[in-house]
């Protein structure tokens, strides 16, 4: 990987916390369908419906791994901060499920916190992955307001999806995956990088209105991932040894009407097509997923595994970073390095590939809402 810069930078000031803002998930069988109401909310599925979604959740127990995987790198963020004497209390606070992003606030706000900084666990532009966490956040602090909170500000942090904090474990993830593949198939084995399909009008108006990458077929969403994809397999292909290491970015989890064009090929059909190819192996590395949550448990894990299985084609695949201490210290570096530009001084931004560091504030024409305009936090 080429060497990237980190800034050499002291205090979190003007920020007195941060807040770990993330989807949350169900952990009890009878949370299920509260959730799933909780995600829907306005759409009007009915609610036998939402039990035929939630048959994923109820083959591993009515519990989705995500908030237990939250609570360790709650637990890796705040060693980290000791480590480093960085005194930033650090709270968390779900979308959809306790602890809610509201109470969080509410909290944060009695106990004397102001100016927040906010860690969204999605690391690309989008609606679902950015403007839908703002809207949220906005929503949260109206109702504050109405109850006579003290006002709070909330900054949130630039997409990471290309720190070297979040592509290196990547790529030590993809290698030990391919260590996992039976030993005749491996130099041949073939790369599936994997994220959330979504929409193709929502993923072209995806990232900010002057950001070069929304110009392009898929708009930033998938530039973004195609960036680190090709990061990722460059660096494979050079500790493997390899002259070049076949590779795609491919799609999960689509949940939309069948009408509605999504961004394709799907990680089943993906495998069916590279069996018929001829594909020795595939390793699947979910690169759209800071964690090893639902989607990658039962879309990857056991769909892609049944349908690989089905096929007779070799498959593995590569652990998300999770709370590996690289992917800790990446969000200590965006916390001091917002906090450096907020405080006017100059800072060099981490980031790799071509497509260099995101940007701080979203615009308001950032990643538009599909279904109707709403209010969003952290953006001018």
């Amino acid at each position: 990987m080429p060497d990237a810069r980190k800034p050499s930078l002291s205090g979190a000031a003007p920020y007195d916390a941060l807040l770990l803002l993330s989807f949350g998930g169900p952990e009890a069988p009878e949370d299920v369908v509260p959730f799933l109401e909780n995600v829907t909310r306005g759409r009007g599925i009915p609610k036998e419906r939402l039990k035929e979604v939630g048959k994923h959740y109820f083959m591993f127990g009515g519990v989705s791994p995500i908030n237990e995987q939250n609570r360790e790198l709650l637990a890796a963020l705040r060693k980290d901060f000791a480590e480093h004497g960085l005194d930033l209390p650090v709270h968390w606070g779900n979308r959809n499920w306790a602890p809610y992003l509201v109470d969080t606030l509410r909290e944060m706000a009695a106990d004397g916190h102001r100016r927040i900084a906010v860690l969204a666990t999605s690391a690309y532009a989008g609606y679902s992955g950015c403007r839908q966490y703002r809207e949220n956040l906005a929503d949260a602090l109206a109702t504050l307001a109405e109850e006579g909170s003290p006002e709070l500000r909330v900054d949130k942090l630039r997409h990471f999806y290309n720190h070297p904090g979040f592509v290196e474990p990547m790529i030590d993830a993809t290698l030990a995956a391919l260590e996992q593949l039976p030993a005749d198939v491996r130099a041949g084995a073939r790369l599936a990088f994997t994220t959330h399909s979504i929409p193709d009008a929502m993923a072209e108006t995806s990232g900010a209105p002057d950001d070069p990458a929304r110009g392009r077929p898929g708009g930033a969403y998938v530039a973004q991932h195609l960036d680190v994809a090709r990061l990722i397999a460059e660096a494979v292909a050079e500790r493997t040894g390899a002259a070049d290491r076949s590779w795609e970015l491919v799609f999960q989890s689509r949940s939309g009407a069948p009408h509605i064009p999504w961004l394709e090929p799907d990680i089943c059909d993906h495998l069916e097509a590279q069996h018929a190819d001829g594909a020795l192996a595939v390793v699947m590395v979910p690169i759209g997923f800071v964690s090893d949550h639902m989607e990658v448990k039962y879309d990857l894990d056991t769909e892609a595994v049944a349908k690989a299985a089905e096929l007779g084609l070799p498959v593995a695949r590569a652990a998300t970073v999770g709370a590996d201490p690289r992917f800790t210290a990446a969000v200590r570096e965006l916390v001091l390095e917002r906090a450096a530009t907020e405080r006017g001084e100059s800072v060099t931004r981490c980031a790799l590939g071509r497509l260099g560091p995101s940007h701080d504030v979203c615009a308001v024409a950032c990643c538009p809402n599909p279904r109707a305009p709403r209010p969003a936090a952290a953006e001018r």
